[in-house]
């Protein structure tokens, strides 16, 4: 097999669509622009996307409308380990001890452990998750880290038959 050999498959390309040539093509007259109006002129194509044929737009009128909010985003508390370290405890440090200890305000929303401190003592953390900064200050001082899995860690909804 060569290179000239190779032929592209059936259906692969598709001839130009010749436009204006005579009503008997079916995109004749005024070639398939439908009748005047702002997008069966030249240029029509330019316009923004956000442009609304001279009216106000929507997010000069609201402008709660703009930007763009992730439905998906995950919110987590976050602890440092700078108040890890005010702990006075031998206690593993789990989402529902640090509820108990005040530093975040409840198990709902997945916990997320940050840098930012020096931890003295050995600590055994449980978090859904950790920043590489403070994983590696909590086995420097001797510590371990746990990682929670926050698909099994949400609340199981009970079923009702």
């Amino acid at each position: 097999m060569e290179l000239s050999d190779l032929r592209a498959p059936e259906g692969a390309f598709t001839n130009r669509k010749r436009v204006g040539r005579g009503a008997g093509s079916g995109t004749g007259k005024t070639s398939g622009r439908g009748q005047k109006g702002q997008k069966a002129r030249a240029g029509h194509h330019y316009m923004a996307r956000h442009f609304v044929g001279g009216q106000t737009p929507i997010q000069q009128q609201l402008p709660y409308k703009r930007g763009f909010k992730n439905r998906f985003r995950v919110e987590y508390h976050t602890v440092s380990l700078e108040r890890l370290a005010a702990l006075e405890t031998e206690h593993d440090v789990t989402p529902e001890f640090l509820v108990t200890a005040g530093l975040i305000r409840d198990i709902t929303r997945p916990v997320k452990i940050l840098g930012g401190g020096e931890l003295s003592k050995p600590l055994r953390v449980t978090a859904h998750r950790f920043t590489a900064s403070a994983k590696a200050a909590i086995e420097a001082a001797g510590g371990q880290t746990t990682v929670i899995d926050a698909a099994a860690a949400a609340p199981a909804e009970e079923e009702s038959h």
